[in-house]
């Protein structure tokens, strides 16, 4: 049976003012006594590109989580093109999505890992196809020419007969990129896409994600390339000990940072 969100219960849902795509307000998740994020909100407008930097454990991951809700907050609420993840709206009041609801609602946000969670069984055509045909429901010949597509539009036309295994760890990176655009969602997120790549194969990813950004895709990006956020990112969020310590354009956080924190951090990294 669906539940009633808490706190909801008798009351009508709030008249909300116009939201930005995607809006996250005072997002909160704890592991036992390990508190990881702590009242963590963040706005991203539509087209905007947002990289997320920090130090290891600082919650950035699991935020990302929380927003297509991989993983559930313990507090806070997600917002995407007005919509709360989890739950949908029935006579003024909000519910709890069942998990195959849940599952087509999450497909809005597009999602990249670290470690490409490609079907091993699946040539690189039937990686890109199963979503939209599985959890979308979309005609396999639609799908079959969107998806080729796609394959050209990250260079990997010619291995679309390929396995995850005959592939490159970038090329494999690409192809869950493209499993991910072919999803047509509202925005992607990219979880460190590039940290289990060899160095020389960072090149190419950073490359297409560049490329989808100028095509105006709204992206949420957890990065450790420095370079990549000071010629890609709108705004650049500095995360630590589970919140936003400071966020700002490039300039403001990147080469002017304002908090001590943000400054020792940088420093580390850039040495």
């Amino acid at each position: 049976m669906t539940n009633i969100h808490p706190g909801t219960v008798g009351q009508a849902e709030p008249q909300r003012p116009l939201r930005p795509l995607l809006d996250a307000v005072r997002v909160s998740k704890h592991y036992g006594s390990n508190e990881v994020l702590k009242d963590v909100s963040l706005q991203v407008a539509a087209g905007e590109v947002v990289c997320i930097i920090g130090p290891s454990g600082a919650g950035k991951s699991t935020f990302l989580r929380c927003i297509n809700r991989l993983e559930v907050p313990d507090a806070g609420e997600v917002w995407v093109d007005g919509q709360a993840m989890g739950f949908e709206e029935r006579d003024g009041k909000l519910y709890e999505l069942t998990e195959r609801k849940l599952s087509k609602q999450r497909a809005s946000t597009g999602m990249v890992f670290q470690h490409f969670n490609l079907f091993p069984h699946l040539t690189v055509l039937g990686n890109v196809m199963e979503g939209p045909v599985r959890v979308q429901k979309r005609a396999s010949r639609t799908v079959d020419a969107e998806a080729r597509a796609v394959l050209e539009r990250v260079g990997l036309g010619d291995k679309i007969d390929s396995y995850p295994s005959q592939l490159s760890g970038g090329q494999r990176q690409r192809v869950a990129i493209a499993r991910a655009v072919a999803m047509k969602p509202l925005f992607l997120l990219f979880d460190e896409p590039t940290s289990a790549l060899d160095p020389e194969l960072v090149g190419e990813v950073l490359t297409v994600m560049a490329g989808l950004a100028a095509d105006g895709m709204t992206m949420l990006v957890v990065t450790h390339e420095m370079g990549f956020a000071r010629e890609v990112a709108d705004r650049v969020v500095f995360m630590a000990d589970g919140g936003i310590v400071e966020q700002g354009t490039v300039d403001e956080v990147l080469v002017n940072p304002r908090e001590a924190r943000t400054k020792r951090f940088l420093e580390r990294v850039l040495a």
